[in-house]
């Protein structure tokens, strides 16, 4: 049975940065049907991939973790401090703790593993072009785990009210501001308040490392 892909109202223009040309054309072959995506150019390392968001637009990047010259840590800290609105997904054949946690203190918005299937892989840009987070199934039992073996809990700034707790949760399923705010029955302006809060509780810099960090608490699973 053929899988229906959402179209986005605009092409996403994707950017993948891979040491290995044999993996970057078998990512662009798994979205070169996709409706609303684009794969507008490849990167052979870390370096290669900030000198083309220089020069042309980019909505999100795929990034490799492990690359020559420069790594996707360091690329990904660099692209996000220059570009703003830039979307970074984390890629890795390591399903590790610290791998995961590593990329997602850099900025990165979003987690998967090179083995993850085409339908997963669509719906991670797309989650990320909506503003929201994206960990891979496989990910998100590896952090829950790690976090499960370790009973020490780490303490929250302060205690989170139910709506907090309600929109933390809405978060960490990949839910944007607007759907969020139509769950709950509550403003957007309500929501980014909420968001901003957490962050600050959870002592976290962005969204996806917000979602790191209630695993860490276990304050979801």
């Amino acid at each position: 049975m053929e899988t229906s892909f959402k179209k986005t109202a605009d092409n996403i223009n994707v950017l993948i940065a891979d040491d290995h040309r044999m993996f970057i054309d078998g990512l662009k072959a798994m979205l070169t049907d996709i409706p609303g995506i684009k794969v507008v150019g490849e990167a052979l390392n870390g370096q290669e991939a900030l000198d083309y968001c220089e020069a042309r637009p980019v909505d999100i990047v795929i990034m490799d973790i492990n690359m020559p010259i420069m790594d996707g840590l360091e690329a990904t800290k660099r692209l996000l401090k220059s570009h703003k609105s830039l979307k970074v997904l984390g890629l890795s054949m390591h399903n590790d703790r610290h791998y995961i946690s590593d990329m997602l203190k850099t900025g990165a918005q979003g987690y998967i593993l090179k083995n993850t299937g085409k339908k997963d892989l669509v719906l991670a840009l797309q989650t990320l072009y909506s503003g929201g987070t994206y960990l891979g199934e496989e990910v998100s039992k590896t952090l829950l785990t790690s976090f499960m073996k370790n009973p020490s809990r780490m303490q929250v700034n302060e205690k989170l009210s139910q709506r907090e707790q309600e929109v933390l949760e809405s978060i960490a399923v990949g839910h944007t501001t607007q759907e969020i705010a139509e769950i709950l029955f509550i403003s957007k302006n309500t929501v980014e308040t909420h968001r901003k809060n957490l962050l600050y509780k959870l002592q976290a810099k962005n969204t996806a490392e917000l979602v790191n960090n209630a695993y860490k608490r276990r304050l979801i699973g």
